[in-house]
């Protein structure tokens, strides 16, 4: 969806989901914001890391953000996990957009409430607390995921994509084969119905296919 179709002449309040991998499950936010009564083509998803605001979906909402705007977050890591990033993208939706946000983990953590300057300063520590330990948790994982690389090395473990072979068909798979190898021998059946029979991608198919060959 475009800026243009989103913008609006009146206030109106918007969601931002963010999780790191588009694996990763957004049920949970969008329920939290929909329950809030945000329509849900309002709200915008990112599916990818906490480390800057690089963004399309982040990106878009500050185009759309106008004054007297509510963005609602579930949580500061949900936001960003860059200290430095955070408290400047912060201030930019509400000091110079002049947008609120609500952050639903922290209602401390809300701008359409504490205005004064005891409220405001309170609102600052917070938000320089979490986002330190947002910023924290990205490296505490990283750290977790070089030692957990290291060990595995150690182990002699296969690391990154993993290796198809004969040995990983299925059973199902392999009756597929062994019904259909000879109709694709003959021409009878193309590769790429094959491939699509056995659920494979053409590279892993024709490794798959040599194998099976030399074990005639």
């Amino acid at each position: 969806m475009t800026a243009a179709a989103l913008r609006t002449s009146t206030a109106r309040a918007y969601g931002y989901i963010r999780v790191s991998s588009k694996d990763q499950n957004v049920d949970r936010q969008l329920k939290e914001m929909l329950d809030l009564g945000i329509p849900e083509q309002f709200i915008l998803i990112d599916r990818q890391s906490g480390k800057d605001f690089n963004r399309p979906q982040y990106q878009l909402l500050k185009q759309i953000l106008r004054d007297g705007d509510l963005l609602y977050i579930k949580s500061i890591d949900r936001f960003g996990r860059n200290s430095k990033e955070i408290k400047k993208e912060w201030e930019e939706i509400t000091q110079e957009i002049k947008a609120d946000i609500k952050v639903i983990d922290m209602p401390l953590l809300d701008t359409t409430q504490y205005k004064d300057m005891l409220g405001t300063f309170v609102s600052d520590l917070v938000l320089q607390v979490l986002s330190f330990m947002a910023e924290q948790e990205r490296e505490n994982i990283k750290k977790r995921q070089a030692e957990g690389i290291a060990v595995a090395k150690a182990k002699g473990k296969h690391l990154g994509r993993p290796q198809f072979n004969l040995d990983s068909l299925s059973i199902k798979q392999l009756e597929i084969l062994k019904a259909n190898y000879p109709k694709w021998k003959d021409r009878q059946l193309t590769a790429t119905v094959l491939m699509n029979m056995l659920g494979l991608k053409r590279n892993t198919y024709y490794k798959i296919i040599k194998e099976y060959e030399a074990n005639l």
